[in-house]
């Protein structure tokens, strides 16, 4: 690397439209960020610096320390079409020796916009100007994003009208424009990556402005339907900021990845540069992403026995230290197909075949992305009942131990919100799903397209383990996704990596309702509870104990939803009943049925 190591930078950009703030998104953004400074509980050393800009149509500087020790001075600069930064210097400021001032500024910003009523997003804008502030050093810039861009360079037309469509004939999965993805190659070229925030319930086409993080290895967060009053959605918006604040963070760092001789790698998924056939450009990167990568076999692999895989991460740490991460794979070479159908890893083939089904559906449709998934599980077992079982009688189906659930994961990847064709989704909702399937670690990614569903009503006759500060906790077993095990006496949670749904059946006895949550019975319960009650009772010590030992292995705490079977919000938990039938989609035994039909 040729410059010295690179100080933590952090950039905010705030929306402030009128759109944005009647969110009420502005007040918790600036709390949760003063918090944590206060705490001294972000990420760098005593070079940290960071600073502000807020748009509407026009973009808004905020000169944070000055010579006369006064109050933060804003310059606004309303030449959007070609931005200029009002000062050579001085719009980014060190975070230790700056705190005061600092603090005045995240006081009065919400203040500052309350009132206002304009309309104008000059997004593009905002972005060039922080790239101009940071090219010379490189770091991260925070969007919050609550309207569509519609003045200014970026500036973009309605698309879609916002509503959930149904339908495999889904228009405007592609970018309407490449200026963000090239203003994201900019940023990736001076170590600069975007992390954008999407906090809005109207359209803000994500297809498009999502380039700006995907192409300089930034992340991705939404937060459709974001008010105030909406408590559940505050609650993650909180928790997954305060995650993003405080979590490590390496800048300026390059991926590089090598193979066996023989073996080629055919393509990347996730949030970066492609700088060469080997090498990834991530200016930023963090514990929680995730990166994917197809192999080709291209040469004979006679006489070798063992393949390597070889990552190694060069990256600066917050506190200005170069380092090197380096992870190697050996994996044994087999002449035996069996040997490959009995080691597959079903998990990881579902995370990369949703991966590339994205870039399918971007490149050509939904359509052809869904019919490759099918293709690509009764290929999978029509391979294994020709080479490797010795039964192969028409109309029969078989796989291997490790592809036992394969089939009911490729059904649940379906039925997601990013490929789903028979529930009304919203294009928004769909486009970020898609980013998440290309970006969210192995496991988050499993949960979060078939989620994890227990039974919480009889936790005192479950086994117990005790984990670190955690102790006597309840080890319920995890239940199929079906409505054929879900008992109507009973209670259950289900962990979709989102959020923590408890379902009360409509049979539930009121002891048990007094005894989990402190209410006389189910009709005296809100429609939605939003928090979990501390009852003075050991079912209740139970059902918390385990809900902290879940807590304890997410990157964040999620909220709580509290609903009942006989409530307006049963939908939510239905719907995610993935082996049943929902409206016209196919149940797991339809599915099964299906595709033994194609097996060959």
């Amino acid at each position: 690397m040729v410059r010295p190591p690179q100080p933590a930078l952090y950039l905010f950009l705030l929306d402030v439209s009128r759109t944005a703030t009647l969110t009420g998104y502005l007040e918790i953004v600036c709390d949760r960020i003063l918090n944590k400074i206060m705490a001294d509980d972000i990420p760098g050393d005593s070079r940290t610096n960071i600073g502000f800009i807020t748009y509407d149509s026009s973009v808004h500087f905020y000169q944070i320390a000055n010579s006369d020790g006064g109050q933060p001075k804003q310059l606004i600069v309303s030449d959007i079409s070609d931005i200029f930064l009002p000062l050579p210097d001085g719009l980014m400021v060190n975070l230790e020796e700056n705190k005061m001032a600092i603090k005045d500024l995240l006081t009065s910003l919400p203040n500052n916009y309350k009132e206002s009523y304009n309309t104008g997003c000059a997004l593009g804008a905002a972005l060039q100007a922080a790239f101009k502030i940071l090219a010379p050093r490189g770091g991260r810039v925070t969007v919050f994003q609550a309207s569509l861009p519609n003045c200014g360079p970026g500036s973009l037309e309605p698309r879609d009208d916002g509503n959930p469509h149904t339908g495999d004939r889904v228009q405007h999965m592609a970018p309407s424009t490449d200026f963000y993805k090239k203003l994201a190659l900019e940023c990736s070229g001076e170590q600069i990556a975007v992390d954008m925030f999407f906090v809005s319930s109207q359209y803000l086409d994500i297809a498009t402005i999502s380039g700006i993080s995907k192409y300089s290895s930034g992340c991705i967060h939404n937060f459709p339907q974001f008010n105030v009053k909406s408590p559940t959605t505050v609650t993650r918006f909180i928790n997954c900021f305060d995650r993003y604040l405080s979590r490590k963070i390496g800048f300026e760092a390059l991926l590089r990845l090598r193979c066996t001789r023989g073996v080629a790698i055919h393509s990347f998924h996730g949030n970066f540069f492609v700088r060469s056939s080997d090498l990834l450009m991530l200016p930023n990167v963090n514990p929680d992403n995730a990166y994917g990568m197809q192999l080709s076999i291209e040469d004979s692999l006679d006489g070798v026995s063992v393949v390597c895989f070889q990552a190694a991460l060069l990256y600066t740490s917050s506190n200005a230290e170069r380092r090197i991460r380096v992870h190697t794979l050996c994996i044994p070479v087999t002449e035996n197909l069996d040997d490959v159908f009995h080691n597959a890893d079903q998990q990881a083939i579902t995370c990369l075949i949703a991966k590339m089904a994205v870039d399918r559906s971007t490149e050509k449709s939904l359509s052809d992305a869904r019919e490759a998934f099918f293709n690509a599980i009764s290929d999978s077992l029509s391979a294994y009942k020709l080479g490797c079982s010795s039964y192969t009688g028409p109309g029969t189906m078989l796989s291997p131990l490790s592809l036992k659930v394969f089939p009911l994961y490729i059904l649940a990847t379906l039925k997601h919100a990013a490929f789903r064709t028979n529930q009304p989704t919203r294009l928004d909702e769909r486009m970020f799903s898609m980013c998440q399937m290309k970006s969210l670690p192995l496991n988050n990614l499993i949960q979060y397209i078939y989620p994890d569903l227990y039974p919480v009503y009889a936790l005192e006759e479950q086994p117990k383990i005790n984990y670190e500060k955690l102790t006597e906790i309840p080890l319920p077993p995890v239940i199929q996704l079906s409505a054929e095990r879900v008992e109507s006496n009973g209670v259950y949670l289900m962990d979709d990596s989102e959020t923590l749904t408890i379902f009360i059946g409509h049979r539930c006895s009121d002891k048990l309702i007094q005894q989990l949550f402190g209410y006389v019975n189910a009709n005296s319960m809100p429609e939605l509870i939003t928090t979990l009650a501390e009852v003075d009772s050991k079912p209740s010590y139970l059902l918390r104990s385990f809900i902290s030992y879940l807590q304890h292995f997410k990157p964040y705490p999620l909220p709580i939803e509290i609903i009942k079977d006989n409530g307006p919000h049963k939908l939510r938990f239905y719907s995610r009943l993935i082996e049943d039938k929902f409206e016209s989609s196919l149940s797991y035994y339809e599915f099964l049925q299906r595709l033994s039909q194609q097996v060959r």
